[in-house]
């Protein structure tokens, strides 16, 4: 498993380095975005494609749970990066590089190099999970239980995304804030989707066996403190509080921040 699991490192690695030399030429890196999720279901097909004697069902099940993630998520941002352009949080990392002439350098090391590493443990239990289960046999029950919260997840995720993007749309909601819907009940369903998604497919993983739902579960431990603690929700919420003012203030006082709960009128 582990030579397997360098390949799929290296064919991370030739990507990473392609997609930097185009953000290099175009002076701008924030389309990794679309890339984190794409990456994902990129190493879940090589995963799938690498087991040996044909993959079974659980490996299959594993590789389309991801796959359906992670492309969805990558073609949603790369639009949205089309559409909004350089992304702040990028401009700011990179400010002073840029102005020293270290942009190339430090866009691969700040950027690329350290969010390929990311990339690869979050997305740990798929990889695994599809490289440990290569056997046709039955689903076990654990499976259909992460199958069920994976799906959850998805839920709120895409219908979150969806919701937004409708009300971004509207020029009558510019200086509002999205209290309807899903967004009534978590101020971020798309991040508890993604919460959900990794833990329904670490569970998975579970099922080809608990060592390697052991060796894994960093993957969606580290991604449930990204969301929560470090670039999702806090980073996220810094900016709301500064252009949406009262009307955040608000909105937090009455609506849960990550878990959905009926909110506090």
């Amino acid at each position: 498993m582990f030579e397997l699991l360098a390949i799929n490192a290296a064919i991370l690695i030739a990507i990473v380095l392609v997609l930097w030399a185009i953000s290099v030429k175009i002076g701008d890196v924030s389309f990794i975005d679309a890339f984190w999720g794409a990456g994902m279901g990129i190493l879940a097909i090589a995963s799938w494609l690498h087991v040996y004697g044909g993959p079974g069902a659980l490996a299959t099940l594993i590789m389309l749970m991801t796959a359906a993630w992670g492309f969805r998520l990558g073609i949603h941002l790369f639009r949205r990066w089309r559409r909004e352009g350089e992304d702040k949080r990028y401009k700011m990392i990179l400010k002073k590089d840029r102005e020293k002439g270290n942009f190339a350098i430090a866009a691969l090391v700040k950027v690329w190099l350290m969010q390929a590493v990311l990339l690869f443990i979050v997305s740990s239990p798929a990889q695994v999970g599809i490289l440990a289960s290569p056997e046709p046999a039955p689903l076990v029950p654990l499976a259909w239980v992460g199958l069920a919260i994976y799906l959850i997840g998805i839920f709120f995720e895409w219908v979150g995304d969806w919701q937004l993007a409708r009300f971004k749309a509207d020029p009558a909601n510019e200086g509002k804030v999205l209290d309807t819907g899903l967004w009534r009940y978590t101020r971020h369903p798309n991040y508890f989707g993604d919460f959900c998604a990794w833990w329904g497919i670490w569970l998975c993983c579970a099922a080809a066996g608990w060592e390697y739902a052991l060796y894994t579960v960093i993957g969606p431990i580290f991604l449930s403190f990204t969301l929560t603690k470090w670039s999702g929700v806090t980073l996220l919420e810094k900016g709301m509080d500064k252009s949406k003012g009262d009307k955040y203030a608000d909105y937090k006082r009455r609506t849960s921040a990550f878990f959905p709960m009926p909110p506090e009128d």
